[in-house]
């Protein structure tokens, strides 16, 4: 019985080891609502940052494919935030896009004061404009998109806000 627990208790490391190499950290993951993993890593000495997604066992998609410095060239970084709380309409909004085959992909998180409201996920674009939201499970999330705005590897993009 001692060793089912110890078989059962690794089984989910396991999966998450996939996403995850013993050089990394986790910048900012979270599971979709359609039971899909996204995961932001980089490498401890921040020699590349990387985009996984997939299901709970398999890696469906890897940026870039390559893990090198350049890696952080590839994606851009931008964050509005307004405080005041709900009568000043206080929001927090964090997103971090790239490119891919003719796709734009933007990770993104918000709050709104007003109602409350939380949202993670990913929007997608196609070379037509086609917009794709794939929905995330906000009591899912670990790590933070805006701790990459302080290692000033990623550029940062004005909001127009």
């Amino acid at each position: 019985m001692k060793y089912l627990f110890l078989f059962l208790f690794s089984i989910p490391t396991v999966l998450w080891s996939q996403y995850l190499r013993s050089n990394e950290e986790v910048v900012y993951s979270f599971d979709t609502k359609a039971g899909k993993k996204m995961v932001l890593v980089k490498d401890k000495g921040n020699e590349y940052i990387q985009y996984r997604f997939g299901s709970k066992d398999r890696i469906e998609m890897e940026f870039p494919s390559e893990r090198t410095k350049d890696s952080w060239k590839q994606f851009r970084y931008k964050s509005y935030h307004r405080g005041g709380g709900k009568q000043n309409a206080g929001m927090d909004l964090e997103y971090l896009s790239f490119l891919n085959k003719g796709y734009t992909y933007t990770l993104f998180k918000s709050y709104y004061a007003e109602d409350g409201s939380r949202s993670t996920g990913v929007t997608v674009i196609d070379n037509k404009g086609k917009s794709t939201d794939i929905n995330g499970i906000y009591k899912s999330i670990k790590g933070c998109i805006c701790n990459l705005e302080d290692l000033g590897l990623i550029e940062k993009e004005d909001t127009g806000l």
